[in-house]
């Protein structure tokens, strides 16, 4: 029988640690069974997982003091499964009630922090990783500044950190046709003329759309310029007002929640993200792949994922004026924009293929289930 994998999650929503793994579980259905929890409930993420057999559920709702604790560990008592998968900080909990429910074999995911730990991490929680993920057979993390942090301010032991970069499948994620590039502006109703800026993502504090906005509000004096935002979130009407009130609305689009969004990278000139915190980006990949050039805050490791070129558009984070320079000059560049696509395009292919990443975590699962890496 294949062996049983548990993946706890705080939330499995549309996000990028959720998507990665719906990918992980498709591609290696063939070798393990997959479930996935949600400790909050959302799992609204669910609609990326086919793989056969596979099952997405949440943990029991119940209250009263550690009614969190003692449902997660009914239920992983219940399923036994040979690995526990745990995520995020709301995960770090999940080691701890699996480890005393008996499961030897925990590995964890980290892939960044939350606004509230944007600057620097808060000090209970930073003992409490130090303990709890010591207890993980591994720690994995997508980025080389994760990696820093795990052996600075975790104090991880170096074999116990796993760095696997994130992957795309740069054949779907592929510069668009003639025809997918019209089909896609007329979908979203972009004209041919239009200069095309695009951001994906969820619309939360983190990502600091807000600021993207601001400087696209710079762009006025440019008719051609346009704003597509893909993804939901609670800040959309406090965003929705901020266009209004700079009369900005009937250039940006909205496109909402879409299950693949490869389409609305064929409606793009360029990529922008505006965020606080980010760690590898699996939203960068996506556009790289897609031939786009990006325009970024200087967050996580998205500077190196990038070619050397487009890194002038990478600007410090707090400078709001360099990054409304740098989201100008790029929109009115359009030879530039078709260089750094095309070389973003070629690092994406050589550096982050999608099949590397897949048969990394399929090894580390099996390493660990065959015993590689036990806990301290």
């Amino acid at each position: 029988m294949r062996p049983h994998l548990c993946h706890v999650f705080p939330a499995f929503g549309n996000g990028g640690p959720e998507v990665r793994t719906a990918i992980i579980i498709n591609e290696t259905a063939g070798s393990f069974r997959h479930t996935i929890l949600s400790i909050s409930g959302d799992i609204s993420g669910g609609h990326r997982i086919h793989a056969e057999g596979s099952v997405l559920d949440r943990v029991p709702s119940s209250s009263g003091f550690g009614a969190y604790p003692r449902a997660l560990a009914r239920t992983l008592r219940k399923l036994r499964p040979d690995l526990l998968m745990t995520y995020g900080w709301g995960g770090v909990d999940a080691i701890v009630v699996g480890r005393l429910c008996g499961l030897a074999r925990v590995i964890h995911g980290e892939d960044g922090f939350l606004p509230d730990e944007a600057q620097s991490q808060k000090p209970h929680r930073l003992i409490a990783r130090r303990l709890a993920l010591r207890r993980a057979s591994r720690v994995i993390v997508p980025s080389r500044t994760l990696v820093e942090i795990a052996d600075r301010l975790w104090r991880l032991p170096p074999l116990k950190t796993c760095y696997v970069p994130n992957g795309v499948d740069a054949s779907r994620f592929a510069p668009a046709t003639a025809d997918e590039r019209a089909t896609a502006r007329r979908r979203f109703g972009f004209q041919d003329g239009n200069i095309v800026i695009g951001t994906v993502g969820h619309i939360r504090s983190e990502k600091n759309y807000a600021r993207l906005v601001a400087a696209f509000a710079t762009l006025r004096s440019d008719t051609r310029v346009r704003l597509i935002i893909v993804g939901d979130g609670d800040l959309r009407s406090a965003l929705d007002r901020q266009i209004s009130d700079l009369g900005l609305s009937e250039r940006v689009v909205f496109a909402g929640t879409v299950a693949d969004p490869v389409e609305t990278y064929r409606a793009m000139d360029l990529f922008a993200l505006s965020s606080d915190t980010e760690q590898m980006p699996l939203v960068v990949l996506e556009a790289m792949g897609a031939g786009l050039p990006v325009v970024s805050t200087d967050v996580g490791d998205v500077r190196e994922m990038i070619v050397d070129a487009n890194r002038r558009y990478v600007t410090p984070l707090g400078d709001e004026e360099a990054y409304a320079r740098a989201l100008a000059a790029l929109a009115q560049d359009a030879q530039e924009r078709t260089s750094l696509g095309r070389m973003n395009r070629a690092r994406c292919l050589d550096q982050y293929d999608l099949r590397v990443m897949i048969d990394r975590y399929h090894a580390l699962y099996s390493d660990v289930l065959h015993g590689g890496q036990k806990p301290h």
